[in-house]
């Protein structure tokens, strides 16, 4: 049997971290920059942070937050919450402090184990004048935890945890089942409020055995994880897939792409996945030509239409033998489909690919009937990896999973005879900048917000960068001021920086269909060469 496949026989996150210790010992699971944790030390390093919970009073089912860049200190945070059968709830680093206060209100967290200051922002005192009741304690993690007194420092905290015996922290982490909710992850949705999305341990690790398997990662391959932690790419198509297979996280917490080449050449990275956007900043940096890549192996893309003649850049100037692209979302885990890294450029540049075993994908009318191969209705997903539901909210769980257990995932897609997924547009308006999915709902609400704005609709444009920006049409309120940068200045105040819009509009009225609503087909068109 494969190395790589071995642990995936673990049906909970901790058996995983357990049966990789044994399989792997000595590898490297963990590197930054000086610093390295095998994997025969990971599971006393993760079992230090449960016993520190355990000790604050932490107990199975509580939800635990982590607001931190990509570091090994929230990879060990993380599964020192699922050892503690606790359930981990991350929280995007680019939300300002009434956004995460939401979530952590919403989510009821005890703790946040949280970064001090990071790209000069500092994250708890954003937060402190919203601070939810419910928050107990923030725990500022590591290199940063002396950036900010208000909370505990990180060291400390672990001491704490000598009150607990490692014994009963195994014995915590033994007790953890494969139906136990693992993560609390928000997602928004046309509502314009994040929705949590509850998962449990075992969908999460079959899905990306299956994702290890397909895309030939090994025990020893060296993954640089660039995608966020607190996103699904980043944390299950991310580190919990290294630990399937052996490989080496190397956590990276901001794209750069000369320091990506940097990496790359002196870690001798094999795989490096990420959004359409990663790859072309690479392709397009002057440093290309002398930069060694030679180590690279495996890419993963997705997330945005991708031109084929980008898989096959990537193929013959990046020098990645094994390129594809997969398609899910937050509800269903983020896995359901994805492409043969042996298919052709076009079917990988042109679709997502076929759905992981085990689970089905079918193109269904507004009537809830399969429709055939080519026809585009609602892409939707059933199989083992769909979501337990929304946490408190049954009546949107409701809404999106059907009574014959077809999640509808608001996007519009074909497949074709061969069962290959192609995503055409969004039910939702939803579009996605650089990887990030903006919901205008959202943004629009916040926008809503500032004294001079009467009405506003948000719309994805094309960009070629980014894949996809926000562009803003307002109508203002009589006799008011706003300008385009006045209006992105205070967006960049108020919301996350891959919400911001970054064209700007002005309308007298917006146009509207016969029941009345904005038509946003028509604003698409109006603004599509926005910029």
């Amino acid at each position: 049997m494969n190395d790589a496949t071995i642990p995936a026989i673990a049906s909970t996150i901790p058996a995983l971290l357990f049966s990789a210790a044994r399989h792997h010992g000595e590898r490297a699971a963990l590197e930054e920059p000086g610093r390295c944790i095998t994997y025969a030390e990971l599971p006393e390093q993760a079992l230090a942070v449960s016993r520190a919970l355990v000790a604050h009073g932490i107990q199975p089912g509580d939800k635990v937050a982590i607001w931190a860049p990509n570091c090994i200190d929230w990879v060990l945070a993380a599964l020192g919450i699922h050892c503690a059968g606790a359930v981990m709830v991350p929280i995007n680093t680019r939300m300002k402090g009434g956004e995460a206060a939401d979530i952590l209100a919403r989510s009821h967290a005890r703790l946040l184990l949280c970064v001090g200051s990071f790209l000069g922002v500092d994250y708890p005192a954003m937060l402190a004048p919203v601070r939810p009741a419910c928050v107990e304690k923030i725990v500022v993690l590591g290199e940063w935890q002396e950036a900010w007194q208000g909370g505990q420092p990180w060291a400390a905290f672990l001491a704490g945890g000598a009150a607990v015996s490692p014994a009963e922290a195994r014995a915590r982490a033994d007790a953890v089942r494969p139906d136990d909710i693992a993560d609390l992850m928000f997602t928004s949705g046309t509502t314009g409020k994040p929705k949590g999305v509850m998962s449990a341990h075992a969908p999460t690790l079959r899905a990306f055995a299956e994702y290890v398997r397909i895309i030939g990662l090994q025990a020893g391959d060296r993954y640089l994880v660039v995608n966020p932690f607190f996103h699904s790419f980043g944390y299950k198509a991310g580190w919990i897939t290294c630990l399937i297979a052996g490989a080496t996280i190397l956590p990276h917490p901001v794209f750069d792409a000369e320091a990506v080449f940097q990496r790359i050449e002196t870690d001798r990275i094999t795989a490096l996945p990420g959004p359409p956007t990663l790859y072309l900043s690479m392709l397009a940096h002057p440093g290309l030509a002398d930069a060694d890549l030679s180590s690279l192996r495996i890419a993963v893309t997705g997330a945005s239409t991708i031109p084929p003649v980008l898989i096959e850049r990537m193929r013959r100037e990046l020098g990645i033998r094994v390129v594809t692209t997969a398609y899910g979302l937050t509800e269903c885990g983020g896995l359901a489909t994805i492409c043969d890294p042996d298919d052709d450029a076009a079917t990988i540049a042109g679709t997502s690919g076929k759905a992981i075993p085990g689970t089905e994908v079918c193109i269904l009318d507004p009537q809830g009937r399969p429709l055939p191969p080519g026809e585009p209705g609602e892409i939707c997903l059933r199989g083992f990896h769909v979501m337990k539901g929304y946490f408190e909210n049954p009546e949107a769980t409701a809404e999106t999973i059907d009574g014959d257990g077809w999640l509808h995932t608001g996007d519009i897609g074909t497949l074709d005879a061969r069962g290959y997924l192609r995503i055409t547009d969004r039910l939702k308006d939803m579009f996605i900048v650089g990887g990030f999915n903006c919901y205008p709902a959202e943004i629009e609400a916040a926008l809503t917000a500032h004294p001079a704005v009467a009405q506003v609709a948000v719309v994805g444009v094309p960009d070629e960068r980014m894949g996809e920006v926000g562009c803003a049409c307002v109508v203002r309120r009589p006799g008011a001021s706003l300008d385009e940068a006045g209006l992105i200045a205070w967006s960049r105040e108020n919301m996350a920086n891959y919400k911001v819009p970054r064209h700007v509009r002005f309308f007298d009225a917006l146009p509207v269909n016969a029941s009345n609503k904005v038509a946003k087909n028509e604003l698409r068109a109006l603004v599509s060469g926005a910029g």
